[in-house]
């Protein structure tokens, strides 16, 4: 992901690292959940089910969540690979977090979705390489309830610690080596799931 502004981009549309059968996404926890999350390859029992939780395809906006892995209870950055059925499940089951005249009929029918759907969208600024806002948006999903249940024991399929590269890539930036960090940078290209007129893409 360059530092260049590219107007080609759409305003909405979701990039991510995927493959064939999966999508990967970042969390960033406080230590004691992240670590043996990141150890066993699976959410711990301490990991709570119920509550809603927000996942993001982009890397850079996960770096302007947690402020490079600064931030208390976010110092441990995990990267999770979830299945693309369950990505792609949870997106067609999902509702705008906020009304939008267009999207949706009137406030009241947002409302009654929002109460029924158990996941959720946002669209973001996206970051760049120093964390300044793009002129356009990047996707955070949120999960709860059955969704978020799914996600933490049926749809996540592998669970690794970025933390160490999340310093790195911090470090060369501080250092003044922009080239060397965007270089390793995961690669996050468009991802094909179909349009999403729900949820204004």
């Amino acid at each position: 992901m360059s530092d260049a502004v590219s107007f080609e981009v759409p305003d909405r549309q979701i990039r991510a690292a995927h493959t064939g059968t999966t999508v990967t996404v970042y969390q960033a926890y406080a230590p004691s959940l992240g670590v043996p999350a990141a150890r066993d390859g699976r959410f711990p029992p301490a990991w709570k089910r119920e509550r809603m939780t927000w996942i993001k395809p982009s890397f850079l906006w996960m770096m302007y969540r947690c402020g490079w892995a600064t931030k208390a209870d976010q110092e441990t950055v995990l990267a999770i690979d979830v299945t693309r059925e369950g990505f792609d499940r949870a997106l067609r089951e999902a509702c705008l977090s906020h009304y939008e005249p267009g999207v949706h009929a009137d406030r009241d029918t947002w409302q009654q979705a929002l109460r029924a759907t158990p996941a959720r969208v946002q669209w973001d600024p996206e970051r760049d390489l120093h964390l300044n806002p793009l002129p356009y948006r990047s996707l955070q999903l949120g999960l709860s309830g059955p969704a978020s249940r799914a996600y933490a024991d049926e749809w996540t399929v592998a669970v690794r610690d970025v933390t160490p590269l999340a310093r790195e890539i911090h470090g060369l930036i501080r250092s003044g080596d922009g080239a060397a960090a965007r270089a390793l940078l995961p690669v996050e290209t468009p991802y094909a799931s179909g349009p999403l007129p729900h949820l204004g893409a």
